[in-house]
């Protein structure tokens, strides 16, 4: 299978989150752009996630700890680890989950 990412048409997934995304058997990549002020409320998920800030600056708590991450910065979240969000500039992310994030879809 092959994708082009300029022709995925992106959906808000939540408020101030467009996403692109790509499913496989075993992961999903969501490619985030991501307003200004835009926050992800603490949550937790089964899926294993690693998160690549591309552009912007983010502010990201995992497990009770915040610090702001830019460009070229991974982060890998253990699943069930609870972790929260908010874009401080316009952001590009990638985010890695495995398996597949069904509620994606």
């Amino acid at each position: 299978m092959q994708y082009k990412l300029s022709e995925i048409t992106p959906q808000e997934i939540m408020p101030g989150y467009h996403g692109k995304l790509v499913h496989t058997q075993n992961t999903s990549l969501a490619f985030w752009e991501v307003e200004q002020g835009a926050e992800v409320p603490e949550h937790s998920h089964m899926n294993e996630q690693i998160m690549h800030v591309i552009e912007g600056e983010f502010e990201f708590t995992l497990d009770g700890k915040t610090k702001v991450y830019y460009p070229g910065d991974i982060v890998v979240i253990a699943p069930h680890l609870p972790h929260s969000g908010k874009a401080l500039t316009p952001c590009k992310l990638l985010d890695v989950f495995s398996p597949t994030r069904e509620e994606y879809k």
